[in-house]
C-alpha cells in the first residue's frame, strides 16, 4: 500500500513531483466548479462579494473607521478591511479544503505508487490562484482609492509565504486525523468561525479602550493575527516586519512546531490511510 513504500524525506518527495502537484492544483480549482455555467468564475465572485457586504454592514451600518497606525489618519475603511480579508479567504479556504483532501482524493490513496504527501500541498496551491488574484484586485483597489503602494508593500510577498507553511503545518495534521475521525472536518469549520472574530479582520482590539492590555496580549498569540497585521502594515501603515522581531520570532517558532508536528503526525498515520479509506 501507499504507506508502506520506504520513506523518503516530505521535501524530496514534493521536489521530485512538482509538475504532478501544480497540474494536479490546476484540476484541483477546475473540479471544484465543473458543471456550472460560469466555472472559476465564481472562486472570486463569492470573497467580493463577501468584501462588499462586510463593508457595507460595518462601515455604512456600524460606521466603522480605520487609521494609519503611522499617521494617526483616518483611511477608508473598506481598504483596511479588504486587506485583513485577503489573507483569511486563503487560510480559510486552505485549512478548509486540506482538512478533507485524503478522503476527497481517496482513489488515490489506495494507489500503492501514488505519492499521497503532495496532497496537502495540493491544496494550498489551489487555493493559492485564488489569492493571487485578491492581491492583485486588492493593489488595484488602493490605487484607484489614491493610495499608491510603495516598497513596503514587497512585504506581502513575504507574508504571504509565512501563511503558506503555517496553513501546510495545520492542514498535514487534520488531513491525517480526518481518516480516522470524519467530524474533523466541521470541527476545523466551527474553530475558523471563531478564529475569524478573534482575529482582527473587522476589528482592531488595539484601538479600543475597553480591552485590557492582558487580553490583547494573548489576542496577539494568535499565528494570524500576525499575518492579518503584517499585510495592513505592508498596504496601510508602511510598517516593517522587522520592526517588531519579537512577534516575529513568536510566530516562525510556532510555524515550525506545527510543521514538524503535522508533518510527523501525518507520518505516523500514513500507513493505515489505505486501509481506512
Amino acid at each position: 500500500m501507499a504507506g508502506k513504500k520506504k520513506d523518503t524525506s516530505l521535501l524530496h518527495h514534493l521536489i521530485g513531483s512538482r509538475s504532478l502537484v501544480w497540474n494536479l492544483a490546476k484540476n484541483d480549482i477546475k473540479k471544484k466548479f465543473a458543471g456550472s455555467y460560469f466555472g472559476v468564475v465564481w472562486a472570486f465572485v463569492q470573497p467580493v462579494i463577501t468584501v462588499l457586504l462586510y463593508w457595507f454592514v460595518f462601515e455604512k451600518g456600524l460606521n466603522s473607521k480605520a487609521t494609519d497606525l503611522r499617521t494617526g489618519i483616518e483611511i477608508p475603511f473598506v481598504l483596511w478591511l479588504t486587506a485583513g480579508l485577503v489573507p483569511w479567504f486563503y487560510f480559510q479556504e486552505a485549512l478548509n479544503g486540506g482538512t478533507g483532501v485524503l478522503v476527497e482524493y481517496s482513489y488515490l490513496v489506495k494507489k500503492v505508487v501514488f505519492q499521497i504527501d503532495m496532497l496537502p500541498v495540493v491544496k494550498m496551491i489551489s487555493a493559492l490562484f485564488t489569492h493571487l488574484f485578491f492581491v492583485a484586485f486588492t493593489i488595484v483597489l488602493f490605487i484607484c482609492m489614491g493610495y499608491m503602494p510603495d516598497w513596503y508593500a514587497l512585504q506581502v510577498i513575504y507574508y504571504s509565504f509565512c501563511m503558506i507553511l503555517f496553513a501546510t503545518g495545520l492542514v498535514y495534521a487534520t488531513s491525517a486525523v480526518t481518516v480516522f475521525f470524519r467530524d474533523m472536518k466541521e470541527v476545523v469549520g466551527i474553530l475558523l468561525q471563531i478564529g475569524m472574530w478573534v482575529t482582527p479582520i473587522m476589528w482592531n482590539f488595539e484601538t479600543m479602550v475597553q480591552i485590557p492590555g492582558w487580553a490583547i496580549a494573548v489576542l496577539k498569540l494568535n499565528p494570524m493575527y500576525y499575518i492579518v497585521s503584517g499585510y495592513r502594515n505592508a498596504l496601510i501603515n508602511h510598517i516593517g516586519f522587522w520592526e517588531d522581531m519579537g512577534l516575529t520570532v513568536y510566530f516562525w517558532v510556532v510555524t515550525a512546531v506545527l510543521l514538524f508536528l503535522g508533518t510527523t503526525v501525518f507520518k505516523k498515520l500514513r500507513p493505515h490511510f489505505a486501509d481506512v479509506l
